[in-house]
C-alpha cells in the first residue's frame, strides 16, 4: 500500500494521523503542504478522489479565509482550487491518499484513516 499524507506538523490531528499510519507499518510519502502548496490541478484531483466539491476542502475558521477579499465564488471549483493553492493554510488537513486505489479522505478525526488503511 502506497500512502501520501498532506501534513501540517504543527497540527495535532495531522500528527496523530501520521502516527496511526506509521503504526500500521506504512511509511507514507509526507507532503508538507504549507512549504510545498499543491497546484490547483492537484487540489481538484484531491477533491474528486474524496468525492466533494473543492469548497468542502476549505478550513473556514482560518483567518485567511475569514478576512479574504479575493475569495472566488464557492461554486467555482477551479477558481477555489487556485485560491487554496495560493493560500494553503486554508486546506483541510490532513488529507490522506491511498495512491494504489486512488481513494482519499480527510482524516478528521484522525481515526478516519483506518477506513483507508483497512479497505
Amino acid at each position: 500500500m502506497t500512502i501520501t499524507i498532506y501534513h501540517n506538523p504543527r497540527c495535532s490531528k495531522s500528527r496523530k494521523t501520521l502516527e496511526l499510519i506509521e503504526a500500521a507499518g506504512i511509511s507514507p510519502e509526507i507532503v508538507n503542504y504549507l512549504d510545498s502548496p499543491p497546484p490547483a490541478s492537484r487540489i481538484l484531483e484531491l477533491a474528486a478522489k474524496i468525492g466533494v466539491a473543492v469548497a468542502e476542502l476549505l478550513r473556514r475558521n482560518e483567518d485567511v479565509f475569514k478576512n479574504a477579499d479575493d475569495l472566488p465564488a464557492l461554486d467555482n471549483d477551479a477558481a477555489i482550487a487556485s485560491w487554496i493553492s495560493k493560500n494553503p493554510r486554508v486546506l483541510q488537513r490532513p488529507i490522506v491518499i491511498d495512491d494504489d486505489s486512488g481513494v482519499a479522505i480527510v482524516a478528521r478525526p484522525p481515526e478516519n484513516v483506518h477506513e483507508l488503511l483497512h479497505s
